[in-house]
């Protein structure tokens, strides 16, 4: 069976707790510059090297900082390279055909990926400021990923190891899918025709 935890715990594991957290960072730094990397996963994993508070706490702040400066680094990027006008009247009439249009779009991203990187958006969209987007992908990221150790570490307090590792695994899983789901569905509301509730 492809395990993802061993082989991620072979790379990072010489190095640690330290090493764990690099890759945590790299992880979210990576998934809010340039691609999706399910950072759900990745948190778990990491959180399965020891189950315990000071440690979900470590993450937590970790994942904050790569948030932080993955939206901030995007941000200024776009802030200082000329955008086509083409670009700006896309993004926008994106973003207003959403439930909603403005920075509270970042925290309702954490349910359902509407915004990819958001850096960007926040850059481009005139009426949307950096602040107010950053504190609502910080508190969202709390939010969530608060909640996923949290319930991680339920699962090992009242579970042995190897049955705390698969039913963490498997709640992330349904978390994922879930997400997916809710936003492939408001994508095909869209399509048909508008805003969707």
């Amino acid at each position: 069976m492809f395990d993802v935890s061993a082989i991620i715990l072979d790379i990072f594991g010489p190095y640690g707790w330290a090493g764990l957290l690099f890759c945590v960072f790299l992880v979210f730094l990576v998934d809010s510059l340039i691609f999706p990397t399910l950072p759900e996963l990745f948190t778990v994993i990491a959180f399965m090297y020891d189950p315990s508070l000071t440690w979900g706490v470590a993450i937590l702040a970790v994942i904050l900082l790569g948030e932080f400066i993955g939206m901030t680094s995007l941000y200024l990027v776009v802030e200082h390279i000329r955008v086509p006008k083409r670009v700006h009247v896309i993004a926008t009439r994106y973003v207003n055909f959403l439930i909603m249009g403005d920075e509270r779009l970042l925290l309702l991203n954490r349910v359902a990926p509407m915004i990819p990187f958001c850096g960007a958006f926040v850059s481009i969209i005139d009426t949307w400021t950096y602040r107010r987007a950053l504190s609502f992908l910080i508190s969202g990221a709390a939010l969530k990923y608060g909640l996923i150790l949290l319930m991680s570490g339920f699962f090992f307090q009242f579970f042995s190891g190897p049955a705390a590792q698969m039913i963490t695994l498997a709640f992330v899983g349904v978390v994922i899918v879930l997400s997916f789901l809710y936003s492939y569905i408001r994508q095909r509301r869209m399509k048909d025709g508008g805003p969707c509730a």
